[in-house]
């Protein structure tokens, strides 16, 4: 029997700090550089937020009811085994781990495009831009090498801080609206753009399922996973939402053309001192994100080592239950990534990796959904969220689904290496 201490120490989060996981490892890099990609589709990405956010409610209650259905498994990835079977829950799981540290990589070169206001060096060659983000993950990954709890601290205040970017661009488009010194872009809705446009607002929407993954940290998870998904998700899709509207009222080629879309939405209706601020606020923004993740990226393979599918060896943590070794691993990778595109400007290098983390993530949604509807817990969400999982590969193309399978393939090996013994005898705890 664990010591109240222990208990703390090992879940660390409460409700708020849940959320605040949640609701942080969602707003970061992709909302803040997001509109730059969206620019282009005007309504049409309105309505892809639309669905996006529907389909991410459904899978983030899906997901919930799942774990409180199967409190003995460690974590969204670990009920996926229960129910699907070990092999579906190392291949699921593995796929998973690439997108999180492959999101890394795209929220580290976020946070190092709107450091590019302050610092003109960032921006000043790709490489530069490159050796910052890099810089970003492994100071990250230090703070998470302290422990859970310190790490959660972070995400409380850097997720409150994140807010206010949101909340100034939705206030200042509707004061421009209100007076008249703007206007919302006209068009109809591109029905044949959908299914890539939702592919791409997936990616700020990654993070619903943090609360999830990350329920060994949780303390009450029965109840505060259900808790911190819903309220997480649901309040961030509105704001989202408000968002692209608020986008609307600058025109298409000049926002498509901008680094820092926040930055240019207040200096076109505020000024310039200002719009430096918010740009403060969006790195902020994308730094808490990236600590989130960080997080993520080691209790993943954990949960899965703990749950008896992956190698001891992914298991192993230090005195404060941190999982050193894989967090040294998948920051290394993730480095890797983004010097791999070190010669490509931090845009192109951002919409390459999103594609890629999105793609990747998919495999665990749609495997949450089967396994709902397998066990016949929350059926009409399932439904809901395998659909919007099928929609979401579909805009993705066939290059971005070809390499995250080839990726996710690669786990074959460690499945075999695996503890033999099923998850049935995993102790409860």
């Amino acid at each position: 029997m664990d010591t109240i201490d222990e208990q703390v120490i090992r879940r660390p989060f409460g409700f708020w700090m849940a959320t605040a996981l949640v609701v942080g490892g969602m707003i970061g890099s992709g909302i803040f550089l997001m509109p730059v990609g969206l620019a282009p589709l005007g309504w049409t990405a309105v309505a892809a937020w639309g669905i996006s956010i529907g389909g991410a409610v459904a899978l983030a209650f899906t997901m919930a009811r799942l774990a409180q259905a199967m409190p003995q498994a460690s974590g969204a990835v670990a009920v996926t085994g229960a129910a699907l079977g070990e092999l579906a829950g190392v291949m699921v799981g593995w796929s998973y781990w690439v997108g999180v540290w492959s999101a890394n990589a795209g929220i580290s070169i976020a946070a190092a495009s709107y450091l590019g206001s302050f610092v003109p060096w960032v921006r000043a060659t790709p490489l530069n831009g490159a050796l910052t983000a890099v810089a970003l993950i492994w100071l990250l990954t230090l703070l998470n090498l302290g422990g859970a709890k310190a790490a959660g601290r972070f995400q409380v205040v850097t997720t409150a801080l994140k807010l206010i970017p949101l909340v100034t661009v939705i206030v200042l488009a509707g004061g421009g609206l209100a007076t008249g010194r703007a206007s919302l872009a006209s068009g109809g809705i591109a029905i044949g753009s959908i299914a890539s446009a939702v592919t791409l607002t997936l990616y700020p929407l990654v993070g619903f399922e943090a609360a999830g993954v990350a329920a060994e940290r949780v303390r009450d998870p029965a109840r505060n996973v259900m808790r911190a998904s819903m309220a997480g998700t649901a309040g961030t899709g509105l704001l989202y939402i408000l968002v692209s509207i608020a986008f609307l009222t600058l025109p298409a080629t000049t926002l498509a053309a901008s680094g820092a879309p926040f930055e240019l939405l207040v200096s076109t209706f505020w000024s310039a001192g200002p719009a430096l601020a918010i740009a403060a606020f969006a790195g902020i923004a994308a730094i808490g994100a990236l600590n989130g993740w960080v997080l993520i990226q080691g209790e993943v393979p954990l949960g899965m080592a703990r749950a008896g599918l992956l190698p001891g060896w992914f298991g192993r943590v230090s005195a404060r239950d941190v999982p050193v070794r894989v967090l040294v691993v998948s920051s290394t990778l993730a480095s890797l990534l983004v010097l791999s595109n070190a010669s490509a400007s931090l845009g192109q290098v951002f919409v390459f990796v999103a594609t890629l983390a999105t793609c990747s993530t998919l495999w665990l949604y749609a495997a949450i959904a089967v396994a709902a509807l397998k066990h016949r817990i929350a059926v009409p969400a399932a439904l809901v969220g395998l659909a919007f999982a099928v929609v979401a590969f579909v805009g993705a193309g066939e290059k971005a689904f070809a390499l995250s399978f080839a990726l996710m393939a690669t786990a074959l090996p460690l499945y075999l290496l695996r503890p033999k013994r099923g998850l049935a005898e995993q102790p409860a705890e």
